[in-house]
């Protein structure tokens, strides 16, 4: 894994101390520290990180808010710092361009896998975009895809991993755009046949 220059924002020095220690246990550059999510806006822009890690939870801005400030401007990965990940704050962490979660407590493991997530589904993002030809039709698209995503999950009792893989083989199989399989996936759960 080739290092990555990280942005990290929590209001708790303690945790913020871990992912640094952490970030750079990965052979990451640590290039800012936030505190609040207005300060992560600003070292965003300042910064240029490759990879930034917000807590969902800070004053004056949350994570979701200043991932939603970030991703207006450039199109960064972004994980979410969570205690707790249910299934709504997934879906408006997915609608605020996050492109994965860290669970707390925080472990060197959670922390590789949360990054190699989020790195993957950039690029999945790259390539959609590379379908689609503009960055909100493929944020559209990404947004679809988490839901239909969801939705697989759910129904078919699998993991996020595994819920992907079955959309990467069905879009091979019936030689469909990925987007265009979750808008099926979308539209059937919106409007079931009966």
């Amino acid at each position: 894994m080739n290092s990555l220059r990280v942005l990290i924002a929590d209001d708790e020095e303690a945790v913020r101390a871990v992912l640094v220690q952490l970030s750079q246990a990965l052979s990451h550059q640590v290039v800012g520290q936030a505190h609040d999510g207005h300060e992560a806006v600003a070292l965003a822009r300042t910064t240029n990180p490759d990879m930034i890690l917000l807590d969902i939870r800070m004053p004056h801005m949350d994570g979701l808010e200043a991932a939603r400030a970030i991703t207006s401007e450039k199109l960064v990965p972004i994980i979410i710092v969570t205690a707790h990940a249910d299934q709504a704050l997934m879906e408006q962490a997915a609608e605020a361009g996050v492109f994965s979660y860290l669970l707390k407590p925080i472990t060197l493991q959670r922390l590789a896998a949360a990054i190699s997530t989020a790195r993957a589904r950039f690029a999945d993002l790259q390539m959609l975009r590379s379908e689609v030809g503009d960055l909100q039709s493929a944020l559209e698209a990404r947004k679809l895809i988490e839901r239909a995503k969801g939705i697989l999950m759910r129904d078919l009792r699998v993991g996020e991993q595994e819920a992907y893989r079955w959309l990467k083989r069905a879009s091979s199989h019936h030689n469909q755009k990925l987007a265009e399989v979750a808008r099926r996936i979308v539209a059937l759960e919106q409007h079931p046949a009966h």
